[in-house]
């Protein structure tokens, strides 16, 4: 039986969530709340199961995988047949770079951890914050659109017109943006490919909003 361990908003768990979607598997969310009595993802009972006390953690009858990207991986190749990568060795090259780009490079400038780090240890204002959040995530959307805009494998989706890796990285992390009220209009192609992977149900049903533990 497959379970995720997860926070509605948590970007890497609404991954791992459409990961699942696209693969058309049953999944029981465990949910794992982030901010009350100082995050459960630092409770000794949570750290038994992931000692980084992140989330998403994903159990696989009682065998447990970390770290989102890996996770989906390991969903696309244990439940195939693999769907979320493309067939070739340069178009795989091309969407883990572009998941990595969002996922290495965007996410974690931006997630909680490092935010209550800049409020607790610097003093840093919520409008300081803010600011340094709008600022990573425009730098690294300049990028990603370039790299989507001028590429003849863009389509629908991140890479062709078949929701993948990428997609899966790339929709949560407009989600934060929205939240953040970050002017998207800069980045057309971006807000293309979303538009279309909101269409679909798989997207749908991984929104934060529909999450059990949702607020």
């Amino acid at each position: 039986m497959l379970e995720l361990y997860s926070y509605f908003r948590s970007s890497a768990a609404y991954r791992v969530r459409i990961a699942l979607g696209l693969k058309g598997l049953d999944c029981a969310i465990i949910p794992v709340h982030l901010l009350r009595d100082g995050g459960e993802q630092l409770s000794a009972r949570y750290r038994e199961i992931n000692p980084e006390s992140l989330v998403p953690a994903l159990s696989d009858d009682g065998r447990i995988f970390t770290q989102s990207l890996a996770i989906i991986e390991y969903l696309d190749e244990a439940y195939g047949p693999a769907s979320l990568l493309p067939s070739s060795p340069s178009a795989r090259a091309r969407v883990r770079a572009l998941a990595l780009h969002i996922a290495c490079d965007i996410h974690p400038l931006n997630n909680l951890r490092v935010l209550r780090y800049l409020a607790h240890a610097t003093g840093a204002s919520q409008e300081q914050r803010d600011t340094w959040y709008h600022h990573w995530i425009t730098t690294g959307f300049q990028a990603l659109e370039r790299q989507l805009e001028r590429s003849p494998d863009t389509g629908q989706c991140c890479h062709g017109d078949e929701p993948g890796l990428a997609d899966c990285c790339l929709i949560p992390q407009v989600f934060n943006a929205r939240r953040y009220e970050i002017d998207l209009g800069p980045f057309p192609t971006i807000e293309r490919i979303v538009a279309h992977c909101e269409t679909i149900p798989a997207f749908q049903a991984a929104h934060p909003s529909r999450q059990p533990d949702a607020e």
